[in-house]
């Protein structure tokens, strides 16, 4: 059985590498829903159906255990998929979020005011502020949406996606902890860092690899089901010359094919 990571498109493999890199001796399986990108613009039905439907090819790919890297799915899908498709689907697999142990690292050091950056679906759920308050709940909140990002990112537009980076970041010259709510702004953290260089800016690939690790060392009922070849598959459902481009930046010896 292996680790199954999805995301609406790319972002999700800066996840993967964080994954491999701390846990290098799993089996991995990710699987990027390209043809829908972004999941941010779409419905909530549309989201549930889409993650449906990974959820199902995964789980035919033997993955044990799958992390929902997409924040949009996590907000919109996840609550639904663990408490409904799961038990009846495949009650064995074991499906993550990536929200609570974002929230969890973004209100350490007793912070006052914490800014979200994210996609319009993320942020219309107001996911990340009920979390924060469940934990916190004098903290100050700002939430953005940041509906450029994705396609400038997936297009390798990166000098785009740095002037709109500028921009947000006015938007949070005050916050203490500055979520960056999507799997794939860890491509574009340091643009954030430049213009927030007093803000500590919470990027999901410096802290979900731990997060798995704890995880899989308290569940070695799940643990002890996963395969430990070091083996990785990297599918998408829609392939282009730009999304090829930044897989080989992050992964060279790994190559991305179409499910």
């Amino acid at each position: 059985m292996k680790i199954g990571v999805f995301d609406s498109g790319l972002g999700g493999l800066v996840i993967t590498k964080a994954f491999i890199e701390k846990l290098p001796e799993y089996d991995y399986f990710y699987y990027g829903d390209s043809a829908h990108l972004p999941y941010g613009d779409k419905t909530s039905g549309q989201i549930l159906s889409y993650s449906l439907a990974a959820m199902r090819y995964m789980i035919e790919q033997n993955c044990k255990i799958i992390i929902i890297a997409c924040n949009t799915a996590t907000a919109i899908s996840l609550r639904y998929i663990q408490q409904r498709f799961i038990p009846q689907y495949a009650p064995d697999v074991k499906v993550l979020g990536v929200v609570i142990p974002t929230v969890e690292v973004a209100l350490q050091n007793n912070v006052k005011k914490v800014g979200i950056v994210a996609t319009s679906a993320t942020i219309r759920s107001h996911i990340y502020q009920q979390e924060l308050k469940k934990i916190k709940t004098d903290v100050d909140i700002i939430e953005v949406a940041s509906p450029e990002l994705v396609p400038a990112i997936e297009n390798n537009k990166f000098d785009l996606a740095e002037e709109f980076v500028r921009e947000y970041s006015q938007s949070f010259k005050t916050v203490d902890s500055l979520i960056l709510g999507c799997t794939h702004y860890p491509l574009i953290k340091e643009f954030f860092r430049k213009y927030l260089p007093d803000v500590h800016i919470v990027s999901q690939d410096e802290l979900m690899a731990e997060k798995l690790q704890n995880y899989l060392y308290r569940h070695p009922e799940i643990e002890s089901c996963l395969r430990k070849n070091g083996l990785r598959e990297f599918k998408v459902s829609s392939l282009n010359k730009h999304s090829q481009k930044v897989a080989t930046n992050l992964f060279t010896d790994i190559a991305i094919t179409k499910a």
